[in-house]
Parts: C-alpha cells; sequence; structure tokens
C-alpha cells in the first residue's frame, strides 16, 4: 500500500525534501547515466506529490513514488507534471500508475479547466497514451534521452 504525500516545497521538510532528491538522483542521473540540471528552479513554486511504501526489511517508509505539479504559466502555458518517477523495487507492484491516477486527479482539482502537458521519455507513450495524453510533438533529443511532448485535454467542469 502506498501512503500519499501532496505538499507544497515549504511543507515538505528536510527529511521529504532529501529523500525526493535522493531520488530524483538515483533514478535520473545514475540510473539513466544522464547528467543534467535537477534543480531548474520549478520546486519552489511546484506542489509535490510523494508515494511512501512501508518496507517491510526496516519498517521505515521508503519513497516509492514522485512527481510535481506545475501552475500553468509556469513551464508551459497549460498546468505540467514532470520528474515522474518511480523507485526501481516499486515498479513491479503498480506504483507508476498509481503515481498518474493520483497526480492527475489532485492536478486536476487544483488547477481545474486547465489541460496537462509533460514532456515525456518516448518509450513510455504508450504508458501515458492510457492516462488520455496524446502526443503533440516528434521525437526530440532532452539530455541524450528521446522526448515527446503529450497534453491530456482538461475536464469538463
Amino acid at each position: 500500500m502506498i501512503t500519499w504525500q501532496w505538499q507544497t516545497f515549504d511543507e515538505l521538510g528536510p527529511h521529504s525534501l532529501y529523500a525526493v532528491l535522493a531520488l530524483r538522483q538515483r533514478v535520473f542521473v545514475l540510473e539513466q547515466q544522464c547528467l543534467y540540471a535537477d534543480l531548474d528552479g520549478h520546486d519552489q513554486g511546484a506542489m509535490h506529490l510523494l508515494g511512501w511504501h512501508k518496507d517491510d526489511g526496516n519498517g521505515q517508509p521508503q519513497l516509492a513514488a514522485y512527481l510535481r505539479v506545475l501552475a500553468p504559466g509556469a513551464k508551459y502555458v497549460e498546468m505540467s507534471l514532470g520528474r515522474v518517477l518511480t523507485a526501481p523495487e516499486a515498479r513491479t507492484m503498480g506504483a507508476g500508475k498509481l503515481l498518474l491516477l493520483e497526480g492527475i486527479a489532485r492536478a486536476v482539482r487544483l488547477h481545474q479547466g486547465h489541460a496537462i502537458r509533460i514532456g515525456a521519455q518516448q518509450y513510455l507513450e504508450r504508458f501515458y497514451q492510457s492516462f488520455g495524453f496524446v502526443t503533440v510533438s516528434a521525437p526530440y533529443d532532452e539530455d541524450g534521452i528521446q522526448h515527446i511532448d503529450m497534453l491530456r485535454a482538461a475536464e469538463a467542469v
């Protein structure tokens, strides 16, 4: 079971923030072997969704999934989801699907009437399509990884 934490940057606290940055580094920099500027100045204005899973080994919750939501106009005209990731050990338990379902629901409540844009890694195109995202760009290279822009239409209010 995953327990969700939905907070602003200032509400995260040092332990949660450290867990987020450590997992982002582990997945995006080390696992994907991608050197890029993760600290891009958008975290402070974002809402952060953290999915915690109770680890059977030591009883301490471990960060299993994470994404951030940026308001319309912060990065794109639309609101956006970014830094979407699951810990390697959580991928077989469906954490990615749960993360997207939870993240989309919270983003839509927060920014009613707005579409959602993502810059997705191209190999995940079908995954995001299953959540209503449509590809709106040709593939492009971002930090050595093929990406595509995808858009999910605004829900009727």
